[in-house]
């Protein structure tokens, strides 16, 4: 039996971002509970939820570090831990976990340090060189690899024989047979919330999706089928999709609500809705058990499964919330970028959700790099038509070049990006902040990107509160009353509470027994 400590490190957040969701970690509490149920200790330190409220500027006070920084990280780690674990979803907050994985090497010398997540997987040959306290890399899905590791910890020379790894051995640097994803997911064990602060992001309303009080994190299926370019998702997870039985689901979702008395479920999956019979199972299962509780799904979600039929049943089982990802409005732009969505069908879906009653939001990123100005203005004539038509809310980002990407590798291969290197990781904020902008775009400047940007944003708000003004007096009517209807009343309310903490005082209701 092994003694592992796992590490959620704190939030990193542009300043001038329109998002900062403060949330549960999900994929910890699954890597902690495999590793108990394989007969392990595991002590748990997520420096979100115990310091949400904490902010601290970083790098040229450009990036806002919410949660414990690295120093206080450290002296959590118990002194007799056998691995340290370290998470890396997100690459442009590489540049500061290195520096705790660092700061935990020094302090823990002789403790072997292993690091896992969406940056690492894109990057672990760079992860390793870049960061000499680094020892093993765990590509793609964790729980396996993690627990055969921590098995093989008396015996490190065995270590190469473990599938799905890069690791440093003799002073090299080897990569091992990639691991077969996940089949059985269902018989993961549930996410281990006993050992998180989970109750500190209950209290406090603390979730990625629109705030409809105590939130839980849940993941309903894994991976993503499709292949878009710009996308680490084919890296990370491969094309396959694989689904938990609804039962089991709903099951989870009934514990919860017992358990900790949630009332909202935010689902984290890459892509939740493929399947239409699964998601009308899902919703008829909440209705024959005379649930009731509001879900969401925060990270978007494709069309080819929602229709009139889905929309109806989303609404009638507490989804009030749908964003749609359609990219883009250019058909030119969708098939470079192998998206692979339909845009008739697509604004079919977008009317029956509006229908229906549901909120609805679009994802669009602007600046691709085969992109024209037509391209561009071809979306920004498609925003005009679905502000027109009832959409609620947008975010318009600028393509980034993210690691494990088919763009990024392009990119990389055209000495596009011909260094990596802080400066490049920290750049990546440019997708959600828009004064950071960056164009990769070889026709359109970082200048014109820009302007592009700001503009594309008034047409769509200043189209949609023309045509339907009390949704401005509703917008600043909840950034007054701090309630959230939309993921634009979100994101302004997290941007004030990020640079103006006066006008929103906060005290942390802590973790208590529930």
């Amino acid at each position: 039996m092994s003694h592992i400590t796992l590490v959620r490190p704190p939030a990193l957040i542009s300043r001038h971002s329109g998002t900062g969701s403060l949330t549960p970690p999900i994929g910890l509490a699954y890597l902690a509970s495999s590793l108990i149920e394989a007969g392990h200790l595991v002590t748990t330190i997520d420096a979100l939820g115990e310091a949400p409220f904490q902010r601290t500027s970083l790098f040229d006070n450009e990036i806002v570090a919410t949660g414990l920084l690295k120093d206080e990280i450290v002296e959590r780690v118990p002194p007799h831990t056998d691995l340290i674990g370290v998470s890396c979803m997100f690459s442009q907050d590489w540049p500061y976990i290195r520096q705790l994985i660092e700061s935990l090497k020094e302090r823990f010398p002789q403790v072997p340090i292993l690091t896992g997540g969406e940056h690492i997987t894109a990057l672990p040959e760079f992860t390793l060189e870049n960061c000499s306290a680094v020892e093993y890399c765990v590509l793609g899905e964790g729980e396996e690899t993690l627990v055969e590791v921590v098995d093989r910890l008396a015996n490190l020379s065995t270590m190469k024989e473990v599938n799905g790894l890069v690791l440093r051995q003799d002073g090299k640097i080897l990569r091992t047979p990639p691991r077969g994803r996940i089949k059985a997911i269902d018989d993961i064990p549930l996410p281990a919330w006993h050992l998180l602060p989970l109750e500190t992001y209950l209290n406090n309303n603390l979730s990625s999706g629109i705030n409809r009080g105590r939130s839980m994190s849940m993941i309903a299926t894994r991976g993503c089928p499709h292949r878009c370019t710009f996308c680490s998702n084919p890296t990370m997870w491969t094309t396959k999709w694989i689904p938990r039985q609804p039962e089991l689901v709903l099951d989870e979702i009934e514990l919860y609500l017992k358990k900790y008395n949630v009332t909202n479920v935010d689902f984290y999956d890459l892509t939740a809705i493929v399947q239409k019979k699964w998601v009308v199972k899902f919703c008829q299962l909440i209705k024959e058990r005379n649930l009731h509780f509001t879900w969401q799904l925060p990270s978007g979600t494709r069309t080819e499964a929602i229709d009139k039929e889905v929309c109806q049943l989303l609404y009638e089982t507490g989804c009030y919330n749908l964003t749609f990802a359609p990219e883009t409005g250019s058909s030119k732009t969708l098939k470079e970028i192998k998206k692979g969505v339909r845009i008739d069908r697509m604004l079919n879906s977008m009317k029956a959700a509006i229908e229906s009653g549901l909120i609805t939001k679009f994802n669009i990123v602007i600046g691709f790099p085969n992109e024209t100005r037509y391209d561009v203005w071809q979306t920004i004539w498609f925003l005009v038509k679905i502000a027109w038509s009832g959409v609620y809310d947008v975010s318009i980002s600028v393509f980034t070049p993210y690691p494990g990407s088919e763009l990024f590798q392009e990119l990389r291969e055209e000495n596009k990006i011909p260094e990596i290197s802080d400066d490049y990781f920290l750049s990546l904020h440019s997708l959600v902040d828009p004064t950071r902008t960056v164009s990769w775009c070889k026709k359109i400047s970082t200048e014109e990107l820009h302007l592009l940007r700001i503009l594309a944003h008034l047409i769509f708000f200043g189209t949609q509160y023309i045509l339907r003004p009390w949704r401005f007096v509703h917008l600043l009517s909840n950034l007054i009353s701090k309630h959230e209807d939309s993921r634009l009343d979100k994101c302004l309310q997290d941007y004030v509470r990020r640079n103006f903490p006066k006008m929103y005082p906060e005290k942390v209701q802590e973790d208590t027994a529930f």
